[in-house]
């Protein structure tokens, strides 16, 4: 199928798409538990792989699940620029990630994204500093926007999508680990390990910024590429974020954490928190709950740092509808 019978088959029910929120099914969390792992992170030039490890042991993770897999890093790369450091995953997260999987056995560790607000992932790897960081390891790209893809079945259904196109490299990796930095966003409230997922969606086909996504509702992607790529782990730089305009506008906030965990919700649901944010106000993530993870904070079993002992409330923009009256 060409890119544009593509968009062309998407877009015809993308009116339906975007007639209200009527697609956030109620489910309830009952039994549902999921732990989250925040660590004391002051600056990037600490010992971010050891951290990362102590994280995955918190979390049940040990060198037998590691072993022998194929492991690939998924950051947020969204601006070729190296000066701001609250844009961009930090390249030493991902080293540090790289680093600690390596440690524990994996087989390979790969980086990949597909830049959304650039056509170019390549330059945003090469100004935002990841590029230097990856040669000098030895550490393999591959650009998303442009990989072979196959299809598969949307197993969300919040869209009118019946099917994803997907890049092939998922299907030669073990663990998907999202990498997303801690930021506000200006369409969806934050953007933290779920809304990171966007970056799998190859540009060839889903445009830039992922445009058919949009049209197709930004909340009902988000829950229908989760629910259907099932990622592994997530793994959220929030030593610096962004908080105001984001995910590109905004201003650098000190947070000086990293949050890890398996369950994305929970996880999400932990980083808003320590933004000061209440995740049941945050669509996608309400729309997560009791499907897709928990997000209440009873059911989050809290390793590592309290949430109290972290929380930096983050500036929002209360002119920006998705920012409005999401304070806890």
């Amino acid at each position: 199928m060409t890119r544009r019978g593509f968009v062309l088959s998407l877009l015809s029910g993308s009116v339906l798409a975007l007639s209200g929120a009527s697609f956030l099914r109620k489910y309830t969390e009952g039994g549902m538990r999921a732990p989250a792992f925040i660590a004391r992170a002051g600056d990037y030039e600490g010992e971010i792989a050891s951290l990362i490890i102590a994280g995955l042991r918190e979390l049940g993770i040990n060198e037998k699940e590691i072993a022998g897999r194929k492991v690939l890093l998924k950051p947020n790369l969204v601006e070729p620029r190296r000066d701001c450091a609250h844009i961009n995953t930090h390249p030493l997260v991902v080293r540090g990630a790289l680093e600690a999987f390596l440690h524990m056995g994996a087989d390979q560790v790969a980086v990949a994204e597909g830049a959304g607000h650039s056509r170019d992932s390549m330059l945003v790897l090469e100004e935002s500093g990841l590029a230097t960081v990856l040669q000098s390891d030895g550490i393999p790209f591959v650009d998303l926007n442009y990989d072979p893809v196959y299809t598969t079945e949307n197993l969300g259904n919040r869209t009118k999508s019946k099917t994803f196109v997907l890049p092939r490299l998922l299907q030669r990796f073990d663990i998907l680990v999202s990498m997303p930095k801690l930021k506000t966003h200006h369409w969806t409230g934050v953007t933290l390990s779920m809304k990171n997922l966007f970056g799998l969606m190859p540009g060839e086909f889903y445009g830039w910024p992922k445009n058919v996504l949009h049209h197709q509702g930004i909340s009902r992607s988000i829950l229908d590429i989760n629910a259907t790529v099932r990622p592994h782990l997530a793994i959220v730089d929030g030593i610096v974020g962004m908080e105001g305009d984001g995910p590109i506008m905004g201003q650098p906030r000190h947070v000086g954490v990293l949050v890890m965990g398996r369950n994305f919700p929970a996880v999400d649901a932990t980083c808003a928190r320590i933004m000061g944010i209440d995740p049941t106000r945050i669509e996608h993530l309400a729309g997560a709950s009791g499907w897709l993870g928990p997000i209440a904070e009873k059911h989050i079993i809290q390793r590592g740092e309290t949430i109290a002992a972290v929380q930096t409330p983050f500036r929002l923009i209360e002119r920006i509808p998705a920012q409005r009256d999401i304070h806890l």
